[in-house]
């Protein structure tokens, strides 16, 4: 399936781009996206470690799981992250 992943704030200046669409296996979680995130950058998992996950406009927890075509953001603590 495939996902579009939004960036904010201090992850868009490491990630060094605004959006991505990630291909992923049908029973990918949110947690699965993070994990995969920080493996390819770890400047990341700071941020990361602190940041809300929004699906589709809604807060969700790292278990939820993903369907094609959602949106997933991570807002950083300086976007309204924790």
């Amino acid at each position: 399936m495939k996902i579009r992943v939004r960036y904010f704030a201090s992850l868009r200046e490491i990630v060094g781009q605004g959006e991505e669409w990630l291909t992923l296996a049908d029973n990918a979680r949110v947690a699965d996206v993070r994990t995969l995130l920080q493996e390819r950058d770890p400047r990341l998992q700071p941020i990361m470690d602190r940041s809300l996950n929004a699906l589709n406009h809604r807060y969700v927890s790292a278990e939820t799981l993903l369907h094609e075509g959602d949106e997933l953001v991570f807002i950083p603590p300086t976007g309204g992250g924790c």
